[in-house]
């Protein structure tokens, strides 16, 4: 299991003790203020510990939710527009308006990892939010994929989430041609 050095601190009560599980080989430190249980650990776990308040979203979203095969070389995260730039070669960031930034958000696992990412109706919506800013086969790809599982997504949370974004109009016009 990934912990920050918090977590760790919380766990065994003092540096010293830090030390001493690291020294005994129980505990691993992986970078700096990240450690984990386990000798190594993905990436993904890794991003995911040490920017909490991220979500994951875009290329790793897809890839994520099996929409496409193509695997990301970076983890994409959203943030907050106020947040300070995320400096890590693994990461690419995405800022988001603070009043959408966790707007279907939710809980889930990938690789072993516990992380924060957006739901497919939440992806879908980026997906056509961005699609000028997509390869045209990885953007006819994914939607094809979408197309295939339409039975699952929920368009009643696609509706309710339409309004909150800007640009909705345009996004609810290609929603309409190219997807239902």
């Amino acid at each position: 299991m990934v912990m920050t050095y918090k977590q760790c601190l919380e766990k065994h009560g003092s540096v010293y003790q830090i030390q001493q599980e690291v020294a005994a080989g129980r505990l691993f430190k992986l970078e700096k203020g990240i450690y984990s249980d386990k000798k190594y650990e993905s990436v993904t776990a890794i991003v995911s510990a040490k920017y909490p308040k991220a979500v994951f979203t875009m290329d790793s979203a897809f890839y994520f939710y099996g929409l496409t095969d193509t695997i990301p070389e970076k983890c994409h995260l959203a943030t907050a527009r106020n947040t300070k730039q995320i400096v890590d070669s693994r990461v690419v960031q995405r800022f988001e308006n603070s009043d959408i930034l966790y707007l279907g958000a939710e809980k889930g696992e990938f690789d072993g990892a516990n992380i924060v990412i957006y739901n497919r109706e939440r992806m879908l919506l980026e997906l056509l939010r961005n699609k000028g800013a997509l390869p045209f086969d990885y953007y006819k790809e994914i939607l094809g994929n979408y197309r295939k599982n339409l039975h699952e997504l929920d368009s009643q949370l696609i509706q309710d989430y339409l309004p909150q974004f800007p640009k909705s109009n345009m996004i609810n016009q290609t929603l309409q041609l190219e997807v239902f």
